[in-house]
């Protein structure tokens, strides 16, 4: 889709100021004349990302559109079903989705997306209250929905279910199935400075990264080849076709002033009190162990709902490993060795999920010799 901002007019741009008038983040207006995208416009498009966990630019690219359009929505406003050419989407659906997991039944990740595990969810609270099981939320449905009490309160059981299988998983890392995310790919080359660019860096490091994980007997599989730029969603997909245990997104930033430096992790999250607790706990794992062992700026874990970490069924952490626009971080990852040491530390931070505390040494201290030693002795001892 076109990219609105600053300085647009037309229809496209009535429609987001429409909306962004019916949600109340902007002072109703004389509809007649030509619609203009003014600093206003901008100021409440900024509001809504910050609000949605999106990047806060003030343009309307397909990630906020998306999101706009799916804000329209409140639970009740229409029926609801699984549509397996075109599925539905919106905040209505993730109300819907929210209400099944506070009832106990597991309606999966809740994405916003009315897909199979929503349908079987609803089905089965249908069947339970004694309604016509055909998995379309309907007023009759919508009615038992609000009548009844939750039976789980004070966490969200679809994230508590996502701990409870890393427990159950155990501490090695062997069978253990990681997607690794080169960021970009492709004719699309990031974030460039001179010769040097996002895509050819963060796919080095997914190999790096890969060779460490085969030799710990992880499973480690990359979602594009050097030549390949998939859509954000593909390679959502692309991990829950997979099966995989974990997604890590590999990114490197830039930003228009030279000063700005760093790493950043984001996981999935909302802002509202949802969010992904192991993907939560693995960001920081990450973002930790990258500023111990680099002496990079720590930016922090922040929760976001960008495709790759909303779409994914398994914890996702996307990583931003330094600004390309900034001269000592771009020094740093243009040297072979300061990617040999990232890619090691991006690997102790997810031993350490899973050591769940145990066995656990302080942060930045944990080789991959020890990490080797630690697999083989708990082989032994199996």
């Amino acid at each position: 889709m076109q990219l609105l901002h600053r300085g647009d007019v037309g229809p496209a741009v009535a429609e987001i100021r429409n909306t962004l008038e019916a949600l109340g983040l902007l002072p109703a207006t004389d509809r007649s004349g030509q619609a203009v995208f003014d600093e206003t416009v901008e100021q409440a498009v900024r509001g809504f990302q910050q609000q949605r966990g999106l990047i806060t630019d003030g343009i309307v690219g397909p990630a906020t559109y998306r999101a706009l359009t799916d804000a329209r929505w409140r639970l009740g406003d229409r029926s609801l079903a699984f549509m397996v050419s075109k599925p539905i989407s919106g905040d209505d659906v993730f109300a819907l989705q929210e209400r099944l997991l506070e009832l106990g039944y597991d309606a999966g990740h809740p994405d916003g997306i009315f897909g199979q595990e929503t349908e079987q969810a609803l089905r089965s609270f249908q069947r339970d209250y004694g309604l016509n099981s055909d998995g379309i939320c309907g007023p009759g449905t919508l009615r038992a929905l609000k009548q009844l009490a939750p039976k789980v309160r004070g966490g969200r059981p679809v994230f508590l279910r996502e701990q409870e299988k890393v427990r159950r998983s155990g501490p090695r890392l062997r069978g253990k199935r990681i997607v690794i995310d080169p960021g970009h790919g492709g004719t699309d080359r990031g974030v460039c400075v001179g010769d040097n660019c996002e895509a050819e860096l963060t796919w080095d490091l997914a190999r790096r990264l890969e060779g460490r994980m085969v030799a710990t007997g992880m499973e480690a599989l990359i979602t594009r080849g050097p030549n390949a730029c998939p859509a954000d969603s593909d390679r959502a997909t692309f991990a829950n076709e997979a099966g995989a245990d974990m997604f890590l997104s590999l990114h490197i930033d830039s930003n228009p002033s030279p000063r700005a430096e760093g790493v950043a992790s984001f996981h999935f999250g909302t802002g509202n009190g949802t969010t992904s607790n192991v993907g939560e706990a693995l960001a920081g794992f990450l973002q930790r162990e990258i500023a111990a062992r680099t002496g990079m700026r720590n930016c922090g874990s922040h929760p976001k709902t960008w495709d790759v970490l909303r779409l994914t069924k398994m914890p996702a952490v996307r990583m931003e490993i330094g600004y390309l626009t900034n001269e000592l971080d771009r020094t740093r990852l243009l040297d072979p060795s300061f990617r040999d040491v990232v890619a090691e530390g991006l690997l102790v931070a997810v031993k350490r999920l899973y050591l769940l505390g145990k066995d656990d040494q302080p942060t930045g201290t944990f080789t991959f010799d020890d990490l080797l030693r630690h697999e083989l002795a708990r082989a032994e001892g199996a």
